[in-house]
C-alpha cells in the first residue's frame, strides 16, 4: 500500500490538537497497515452457531471491541470475493465505522431513519438490531450510491427497510417528528480515510473542513425536525478535527436547549485498531404539552411546505392492479414458498410500476403509496416480484429474505464447488429430474443453509434467475 502524503496543514492541525508527543504518535500511525473488518449478519446467522465458527476459522476473525458482531479479518482471506458474501452472511465494514450504530442501538418495533445511508454499513447494522420489526427508512441523495445501498439492503435479507433518494429538506417536509431514532453519518472532510484511500488527501484543505461543517449544520437542522420528542439522534463522522465533531455538538446544544448530549465516542488510529471515527448520541427532551407551538428542535414550528402536486406513481392495496398482484403472489407462495412466515409479511402491498412490494408497517408511522408518492424510492420495502404474462415471478430480494426450510424445493450447494461458481456466473445447473418448478438455491455454511437466489427446474436443468447485474464475471 502506498503511504499517504499528508497535507502540511493537516499535520499542523493534528499536532496543535493533540500536542507534540501524541500528535507524533498519531502521525506515525499512517506508517502502519490499515485494519480490515466485517460484521456478521444476525438476520441470517445464529450467534455462536457452527456457521459462525466456520466463518471465524475461514477468515481468521478477531473481535472488534466496540461491536459484538464485528470482527477484524486477515487481508489475504478476501471475504468479499467469497460466495458467503453473496449469500449476505456478513457486511464488509471498516471497524471504526461500526461504533456509531452501536451507540444508537435501535430497538425492534421502532421507527428509524438513516439519513445519509450509502453504501449501507450503518443501515444493515441498524436493521440487525430491529430484527424485521418496525420501519427503517434509509436515505441517500446520490442516484448511484442509492442503487448500491438498495443492493446491500437486498443482499442482507432486510424486510423492513425503505430506500429513498431525497435531499434532507424533502424528507423533513414529509416526516416531521416521525422517528424514534435517527442516524446521521454526516458527509465530512474524510480525514479518517487518508490511510484507507490516499487519494482523499488531495481533496482535503482547511477550506474543505469549513464547507463540510456548514453542510453538516444544515443537515442537522433537517434531522432535528424529523426527530420525535424523547427520540435519539446519533451523529458521526470519519474525520478528526474538532470543528466537525465536538464543536459541532456544542453549537447544536447551544442552539437547541431541548437537546441533551448522552455520550461521545472517539476512536483514534494510534490508540485503537481502526481508521478513526467520532460519534455522539443526542436526546431530544419530551414536552409536557404535545400541542405546544414549538417544534421538536426547540424553536418555532417549521410547517412543511406544500410542494407541487405529487405524481401518482404508486398504487396502494386498494387498487385492482395491486389486489391482483397480491393474489397471484399468495397463490405462488402457497405452492413454492409454503413455509414463509406470515409474521414477515406485515405491511401494505403496493405496486411501484409493475413490481409488487410490501411496505413495512410501524406502530405510528404507517407508510402508504400516497405517503411516498412523488419521492424517488429505489426500494419500497421488501420486493416480492411481479406478474409476467399472468404468472408471478419472484424477486431476488424475496429469496434473500427467505429461509431455506420455507421453500417447497431447494437445491443446496457447497461454497467451494464448481456448481456454486457456475450459479454466481449466471449459468444453468444440472439437477435431479424430479425437481420441477421454482427452487430456492442455497449455500451450505456449517449446519445452516443460506439462500443465494432462485432457479426454475425442468427436465433435469435449473434455469438461473440470478439478476444479471449481480452475476460475477467469468
Amino acid at each position: 500500500m502506498t503511504k499517504p502524503s499528508l497535507p502540511e496543514d493537516f499535520r499542523n492541525q493534528m499536532t496543535h490538537m493533540l500536542g507534540e508527543d501524541e500528535g507524533a504518535d498519531f502521525l506515525r500511525s499512517y506508517d502502519a497497515p490499515r485494519a480490515f473488518g466485517l460484521r456478521l449478519n444476525q438476520l441470517k446467522l445464529t450467534s455462536g452457531s457452527a456457521a459462525e465458527q466456520l466463518l471465524s476459522a475461514q477468515f481468521g476473525l478477531r473481535p472488534v471491541p466496540w461491536c459484538p458482531t464485528g470482527y477484524y479479518y486477515e487481508e489475504n482471506s478476501r471475504p468479499g470475493k467469497h460466495p458467503y458474501h453473496a449469500a449476505g452472511l456478513y457486511y464488509i465494514q471498516e471497524p471504526s465505522a461500526m461504533s456509531a450504530a452501536e451507540l444508537l442501538m435501535p430497538q425492534p418495533g421502532e421507527t428509524v431513519l438513516d439519513l445519509a445511508a450509502a453504501p449501507g454499513g450503518k443501515t444493515t447494522q441498524i436493521a440487525a438490531y430491529m430484527q424485521g420489526e418496525g420501519v427503517l427508512i434509509s436515505n441517500e441523495p446520490h442516484p448511484q450510491r442509492a442503487r448500491i445501498l438498495a443492493e446491500n439492503v437486498e443482499r442482507m435479507g432486510i424486510t423492513n427497510a425503505v430506500v429513498t433518494q431525497a435531499a434532507p429538506p424533502e424528507l423533513a417536509s414529509r416526516f416531521p417528528a416521525a422517528f424514534d431514532r435517527i442516524m446521521l453519518d454526516a458527509p465530512c472532510s474524510g480525514e479518517g480515510m487518508f490511510r484507507k484511500d490516499p487519494e482523499a488527501t488531495a481533496e482535503w484543505s482547511p477550506k474543505s473542513v469549513e464547507l463540510c461543517a456548514a453542510r453538516q449544520w444544515e443537515i442537522l437542522q433537517d434531522a432535528l425536525v424529523m426527530l420525535k420528542p424523547g427520540g435519539k439522534l446519533a451523529y458521526s463522522t470519519c474525520t478528526f478535527n474538532r470543528q466537525e465533531n465536538e464543536e459541532m455538538m456544542q453549537r447544536l446544544l447551544a442552539a437547541h436547549p431541548r437537546l441533551k448530549l448522552i455520550a461521545e465516542k472517539r476512536i483514534w488510529p494510534h490508540l485503537q485498531e481502526g481508521e478513526g471515527h467520532y460519534a455522539a448520541l443526542l436526546e431530544l427532551a419530551d414536552v409536557d404539552d404535545e400541542n405546544a407551538e414549538v417544534n421538536n428542535a426547540g424553536g418555532e414550528v417549521k410547517r412543511p411546505h406544500k410542494g407541487r402536486e405529487a405524481r401518482r406513481d404508486a398504487r396502494g392495496s386498494g387498487g385492482k392492479d395491486t389486489a391482483a398482484a397480491w393474489k397471484a403472489f399468495r397463490q405462488w407462495a402457497d405452492e413454492s414458498l409454503p413455509g414463509l412466515d406470515s409474521g414477515r409479511l406485515r405491511g401494505e402491498p403496493v405496486l411501484f410500476g409493475e413490481v409488487l412490494y410490501l411496505l413495512p408497517r410501524g406502530k405510528e408511522l404507517v407508510l402508504t403509496a400516497e405517503k411516498l408518492s412523488g419521492l424517488k424510492v429505489p426500494r419500497a420495502g421488501l420486493e416480492l416480484g411481479e406478474l409476467r404474462k399472468g404468472r408471478f415471478q419472484p424477486a431476488h430480494a424475496l429469496a434473500m429474505a427467505a429461509r431455506a426450510e420455507s421453500a417447497a424445493q431447494h437445491w443446496m450447494l457447497d461454497a467451494d464447488s464448481a456448481e456454486t461458481a457456475a450459479f454466481l456466473h449466471g449459468e444453468t445447473l444440472a439437477v435431479t429430474p424430479e425437481l420441477r418448478g421454482w427452487c430456492l438455491v442455497t449455500l451450505r455454511c456449517g449446519d445452516e443453509s443460506l439462500p443465494l437466489g432462485w432457479g426454475k427446474a425442468s427436465g433435469g436443468q435449473l434455469k438461473n434467475h440470478l439478476p444479471k447485474g449481480l452475476r460475477r464475471p467469468q
